[in-house]
């Protein structure tokens, strides 16, 4: 029994433990920063590709940052890490609108009074197919039917047609008094 509970909780020394939770810092900044340049068409709508992606790259660098450690403390700091790592990251993206446009992007129009941006949706990953079955989604079945489309921070589309009320405000200034 002594020896099965010391197989379980075995463990990494110090050096050992630090170098589990800088490699996992690096991995989770690299995938980040990967997933990120892959475009928001990317994030935002999975396939199987996309599945099998994510199930590899999990295993591919569970590798490089468990320094060949089985043990169920090395998991734990590697899990630690990930967990502290991307809260700290989602309160930074709270705290600064330049990070959180820098991460996560900005809406973008794809299509304008039913023309389509061909550069804008080569370049976030949007396929005439994926614009269609958008449209189909908003009961539209052609590009002139769509004012604009607009291609979402977490990859989706919104549509808003041609015979939707398009409602205007007004600005309002405060005045500077001078006494």
């Amino acid at each position: 029994m002594e020896n099965w509970l010391k197989q379980v909780f075995d463990h990494p020394d110090l050096n050992g433990s630090l170098i589990i939770a800088a490699k996992t810092l690096v991995v989770y900044l690299f995938l980040i920063i990967g997933l990120r340049l892959l475009g928001k068409r990317e994030l935002g709508q999975m396939n199987i590709f996309d599945l099998v992606l994510i199930i590899v790259l999990g295993n591919s660098v569970q590798n490089a940052m468990m320094n060949n450690d089985n043990s169920l403390v090395g998991g734990l700091i590697a899990g630690t890490v990930l967990l502290i790592v991307n809260r700290l990251f989602n309160i930074l993206l709270q705290r600064s609108s330049r990070a959180e446009r820098l991460m996560v992007g900005q809406p973008m129009l794809i299509v304008n009074e039913g023309v389509p941006i061909e550069y804008r949706m080569q370049r976030e990953g949007v396929t005439h197919d994926q614009l269609m079955t958008a449209l189909r989604e908003h009961g539209l079945t052609r590009l002139d039917q769509a004012r604009m489309c607009v291609l979402e921070v977490d990859g989706s589309i919104s549509v808003v047609p041609v015979d939707s009320e398009v409602l205007r405000t007004k600005r309002h200034f405060k005045a500077l008094r001078m006494p």
